[in-house]
């Protein structure tokens, strides 16, 4: 007897995220986390980028400056970070803050997503670049820790080298990020589902799935 399998539902998925964000790396995990208990759907995912700092300089600044920009000091942003790291546990994020040095540009490694895309490695890039970032504290604005990034998910790094030289897909993020803000979009992660319904922050994974039933049933 033949046993007739229903068709996987098809859904677009927009992430719009900043890779130097730790809200951005639970929520994608918790976005995982969805779609893994929806196994009926087959999800498109588009990573957007976002520039939750675009005054950066393009070699970073030095963790501690960054801190007093943003925070006003230390100590806030240590309070944060621990109730981060909390919750990055439940979803098997080790953060460690304590590693990350300078606070990069996110710039090149929005721009290698977008080359990584064009060979279907995208959400595995951006998994390498959040991981090194939080996890490992590598520096995102260079050069050679982008390129040592890609050829661990299968990219040519001599191919990967020189699109990051060329300047290409510079404009191309700079114009997502203009995008996102026109369209009110001001805090990430923000997800927006089947091209109409949207919803901020690093939601919890059952939020999610009632977002992708209502885009399923409007679909």
């Amino acid at each position: 007897m033949n046993l007739l399998v229903p068709p996987r539902a098809r859904l677009q998925i927009e992430v719009v995220f900043d890779l130097v964000c730790p809200w951005c790396y639970l929520g994608t995990r918790r976005l995982r986390r969805a779609l893994r208990a929806r196994p009926d759907v087959l999800a498109d995912i588009l990573w957007r980028p976002f520039l939750l700092n675009p005054d950066i300089p393009a070699a970073g600044l030095p963790r501690q400056e960054f801190l007093t920009r943003k925070f006003g000091g230390e100590e806030r942003a240590r309070r944060l970070h621990a109730t981060i790291a909390e919750l990055g546990a439940a979803e098997g994020v080790a953060f460690r803050f304590d590693r990350i040095r300078r606070m990069p540009s996110s710039l090149d490694a929005h721009r290698l997503v977008r080359f990584a895309a064009r060979e279907g490695l995208a959400e595995a890039m951006v998994d390498a670049l959040f991981h090194a970032h939080f996890a490992d504290g590598a520096d995102l604005g260079h050069a050679d820790t982008l390129v040592r990034l890609a050829t661990r998910v299968g990219l040519d790094g001599d191919a990967v080298r020189r699109f990051l030289e060329s300047g290409a897909e510079v404009d191309a993020v700079h114009a997502e990020n203009l995008r996102a803000h026109r369209l009110g979009i001001n805090g990430v992660p923000c997800f927006v589902i089947g091209g109409r319904h949207a919803i901020a922050g690093a939601q919890e994974p059952e939020v999610l799935e009632r977002l992708i039933d209502v885009a399923l049933v409007e679909a």
